[in-house]
């Protein structure tokens, strides 16, 4: 709906600025990018593709239906087909490229907001905390992270440590029990 609620206003405004001016101008121009960006903060969540590919979609079939319609309005009079497609594309590229990086641009932020509740960028603790990353100011490495358990009559951790992730790149494998060992007795099965 919005791709073409956006298409139309984009043939109204090549009708109004042919009409007065026999030729694409800044007016065209303009509501190009004012229409892409718009398109981009009215379109529904699951439609983002869509409009994400409209910029240049919707530039290359106005610039193609002019070409075979009125040549003239972004072209020299003698040129081709091709030719006055190519001629009209590269004298609105500026307005393509603008539009297209707003609208990703909108997209984008738009994308994060949803990710994060309605808010372009988390706070604080509360977003270090929710990712399972440590909080700055103590270095403390989350129970989930580790595996150790808070114990449930204090809810204190158990020192184990410190508290240290291990990396099985760097020959770390972590045994039947659950804590972590050289692989020296992995090594040690596997050598019998």
């Amino acid at each position: 709906m919005v791709a073409v609620l956006a298409g139309l206003i984009v043939l109204l405004v090549v009708l109004l600025d042919l009409r007065l001016f026999d030729t694409l101008t800044l007016l065209f121009d303009s509501a190009f990018v004012l229409v892409c960006t718009a398109a981009s903060l009215a379109v529904r969540p699951r439609d983002f593709f869509m409009v994400g590919v409209l910029p240049p979609l919707l530039m290359a079939a106005t610039i193609g239906v002019l070409a075979v319609m009125s040549g003239n309005a972004i072209s020299d009079p003698g040129d081709g087909l091709l030719q006055t497609v190519v001629s009209g594309l590269a004298h609105h590229a500026g307005a393509l490229v603008t539009g297209y990086a707003l609208t990703l641009a909108v997209l984008a932020l738009r994308q994060v907001a949803l990710r994060n509740a309605g808010t372009i960028r988390a706070l604080g603790r509360s977003r270090s905390r929710a990712v399972g990353r440590p909080a700055r100011a103590t270095g403390h490495v989350p129970a989930r992270a580790t595996g150790h358990v808070p114990d449930p009559a204090t809810g204190h951790i158990p020192d184990q440590g410190s508290g240290h992730i291990p990396d099985a790149s760097k020959g770390r494998v972590p045994d039947q029990a659950g804590d972590s060992t050289t692989g020296e007795r992995f090594r040690a099965r596997s050598s019998h």
